[in-house]
């Protein structure tokens, strides 16, 4: 495997001796092993997340990057590889049982929400990720007002609209709505999948500029998946590429802020190179 183009990055106030918040050690995936279709998705692949950390990543088509987000969400398992989250292994935990660890917002604007319910009822839902069922998860007063609260600041009128169905928002107020669930209960790990691609462009700054606050001021470590490099460069303090199921670059804090789009290209072209001169070899 050729060696990934990276970037030496500083350590938090944490130090080196701390535990990854997230640790892939010699992850490989493959569909359909051992017929015409068979395509390796990820192969081995290190991957390591301090807490805090907001890692965008970028790459191809079929480059492993959703793969690798079902991997750590539990969605897809591993064929070989370590999967820890804060020191504890997960690799064998099922989906269900990563809740309380992880949460995910998606491409589509529908899949993070129940549409036939409320705002607020979503909200009771996502409020209770991770946790058993039981008494004392209906709509109070309280509750009422947090929730006004935290919706308030996102500045699409959804703190207005608690009783309202969730099918009838927007997609941009959907997918906002989405967020803030999955960033409720301050999961380990914040995954997006290309959440913001559904959008037009004026809602997917706003969802944008909401990702980056919420990250911020909830102290998320979260790996966020987009086909737009200038996104890619403007949020997070971590940037990596992917190529067929390899991380091929990685850039820390001072090399993504001195970095360009053009970079990232001249970057991606090399990677490929080095892909080519492998196969050849082979």
């Amino acid at each position: 495997m050729p060696a990934p183009i990276r970037a030496a990055r500083a350590h938090g106030a944490q130090g080196a001796e701390s535990v990854p918040m997230l640790r892939l050690s010699g992850v490989s995936k493959t569909f359909y092993p051992g017929t015409v279709n068979e395509r390796c998705a990820l192969r081995d692949v290190d991957l390591s997340l301090d807490e805090g950390d907001f890692v965008t990543i970028i790459g191809s088509n079929g480059a492993g990057k959703s793969t690798m987000l079902n991997v750590i969400a539990g969605t897809l398992p591993a064929d070989a590889g370590r999967v820890e989250i804060e020191g504890r292994d997960v690799t064998k935990l099922a989906e269900h049982r990563r809740a309380a660890l992880t949460a995910r917002v998606f491409q589509d604007p529908s899949a993070g929400t129940s549409p036939h319910l409320t705002i607020a009822q979503n909200l009771v839902i996502a409020e209770g990720r991770g946790h058993r069922r039981g008494l004392g998860r209906g709509l109070t007063e309280a509750r009422r007002q947090r929730f006004y609260d935290v919706l308030k600041p996102v500045g699409l009128d959804l703190e207005d609209r608690l009783t309202h169905r969730v099918g009838l928002l927007s997609g941009g107020q959907r997918q906002a709505l989405s967020l803030i669930m999955a960033a409720f209960t301050r999961p380990k790990l914040l995954l997006l999948d290309e959440h913001t691609a559904a959008l037009d462009p004026e809602r997917a700054e706003v969802v944008l500029n909401l990702t980056e606050r919420v990250v911020h001021e909830s102290g998320l470590t979260a790996l966020m998946v987009t086909h737009n490099m200038e996104q890619a460069l403007r949020l997070g303090n971590r940037l990596i590429m992917m190529h067929e199921g390899e991380i091929v670059v990685e850039l820390g804090p001072e090399q993504k802020k001195a970095a360009s789009v053009k970079d990232l290209l001249d970057m991606f072209g090399a990677a490929k190179g080095q892909l080519s001169d492998r196969t050849l070899l082979a």
